[in-house]
């Protein structure tokens, strides 16, 4: 059975300026730059932004002996994950997109939806994800591993956006 989360970050800028920073391919090599602190093998490997929107492809390694122990019961190699965030063009109304997450030969999926929204005190953006894990006996385990993790990487996730757009854009 899939697992499912909501997160939603909150920030104190516009909707249109975090689209902005979104957008650049500077914010998401400066993202992978601090990613390298704790996964050295971060990087930024396709960005395209147009008129339909943004699309970048994130790749991170984390090392075999990295994983937690019930990781490393289905993972007998280091791990490559492959993220694909999208967002369609801006909308003040509302900016929707999509995000996965992949592993090759991998145990699961991480899919999700992110929407960009304004607010009376800036702009929120929420993610809602689904976890599925195919492993029987360990998979509910794993779901929820993923799920914890997820909740630290986008709390982390905001408040780098936060900060680079203080700095780079405010």
């Amino acid at each position: 059975m899939a697992r499912r989360l909501s997160y939603s970050a909150r920030y104190t800028h516009p909707a249109e300026t975090i689209y902005q920073a979104l957008s650049q391919k500077n914010y998401w090599e400066d993202l992978m730059e601090g990613f390298r602190e704790l996964t050295p093998i971060s990087n930024v490997h396709e960005f395209e932004r147009n008129d339909d929107g943004i699309r970048v492809t994130l790749q991170q390694t984390i090392t075999r002996d990295m994983l937690p122990p019930i990781a490393q019961t289905v993972m007998m190699k280091d791990m490559l994950i492959t993220r694909v965030e999208t967002y369609g063009s801006f909308d003040p109304a509302g900016t929707t997109g999509t995000y996965t997450a992949s592993i090759p030969a991998g145990p699961g999926s991480l899919t999700g939806e992110q929407e960009l929204f304004s607010t009376e005190t800036g702009c929120t953006i929420r993610k809602t994800t689904e976890v599925k894990v195919y492993i029987p006996f360990v998979n509910a385990k794993l779901e929820q591993l993923m799920l914890v993790n997820l909740v630290d990487l986008f709390r982390g996730e905001a408040e780098f956006t936060s900060t680079w757009v203080q700095d780079k854009l405010a």
